[in-house]
């Protein structure tokens, strides 16, 4: 399976997941009298549409290169993560501004077995962020690592509201907001975490020097190329799942263009095919003097 169709895949899992969950936890917070599971039941809503939206930058930004896009569409990966990052931030604040309005609302105490639902909910989206987090880090996938968090976020306010509800439940009246204050304070980790998120995709879009681990690699795999002496500048820019390097290596200054050329054209291969998550790769001869 390739990268490209593993991140397809976990997205899938991503938008089935979500779905049967905003229906779990929307109709087990109205039976429930629980405005957490409620404010949860938004958030897995709107992660349904953010994992559309990956689905689709997945696909779009793996279209192959052509004539108006030379170097590929993968710079629709970090565009898409940040609409998803939008999605977040909407989703925060809609739960913060819905909390609010619910402490301040007299309701009944949240049932007991609201907890068994959550618990169950818990595990479940934190498997669901290991294991797109882990399709993201194998493929590159900026907007993966973002939908991986989303679960995770949705699992910090299921969280959230696992201990809003207890409380509420041992204390008794007088303690029904418990579980809204819960979804208010969970609202904050999803903000934080969409920075997270955001963070490295603008890194990604403002070609920031992010790959240090990167360019080791490609210096140690350069060394190995017959005809090269060293390596001096390397300059990498991700699109997508793929680096781009621009690379300047060293050669005997006596050696025909030919030559140098030849080598260039090797060393371009290698790299190719020792690392296989670059893309395009430019080679620009120094002369050893």
């Amino acid at each position: 399976m390739t990268h490209e169709q593993s991140a397809i895949k976990a997205t899938y899992f991503s938008l089935i997941g979500n779905a049967c969950l905003a229906l779990v936890k929307g109709l087990a917070g109205i039976f429930g009298n629980s405005y957490a599971l409620i404010a949860d039941a938004i958030e897995s809503t709107t992660d349904i549409f953010s994992s559309f939206l990956v689905l689709f930058g997945l696909k779009y930004s793996n279209k192959p290169a052509d004539d108006n896009h030379p170097y590929g569409h993968g710079r629709a990966e970090p565009l898409i993560t940040f609409i998803v990052v939008g999605f977040l931030i909407t989703s925060a604040t809609i739960i913060a501004y819905e909390s609010i309005q619910n402490i301040n609302t007299p309701h009944n105490l949240p049932k007991s077995w609201t907890l068994i639902i959550l618990g169950i909910i818990i595990l479940w989206k934190e498997y669901s962020f290991r294991k797109v987090m882990q399709r993201g880090i194998e493929t590159n996938s900026s907007s993966l690592k973002a939908d991986a968090w989303h679960h995770r976020s949705d699992a910090i306010t299921s969280v959230a509201a696992f201990i809003g509800i207890s409380i509420a439940l041992l204390l008794g009246k007088g303690y029904e907001a418990a579980d809204d204050w819960a979804a208010l304070f969970a609202s904050g980790f999803i903000l934080y975490n969409s920075y997270l998120i955001f963070r490295p995709a603008l890194g990604e879009i403002m070609d920031e020097h992010l790959y240090d681990d990167l360019i080791l690699d490609i210096r140690q795999v350069s060394h190995k190329v017959e005809g090269v002496i060293d390596t001096e500048k390397c300059f990498i820019r991700k699109a997508g799942m793929k680096y781009h390097v621009d690379l300047h290596a060293t050669v005997d200054a006596n050696i025909s263009v030919k030559e140098g050329h030849d080598i260039a054209h090797l060393l371009k291969d290698t790299l190719r095919h020792e690392i296989p998550q670059l893309g395009h790769v430019l080679i620009h001869i120094e002369p050893n003097e």
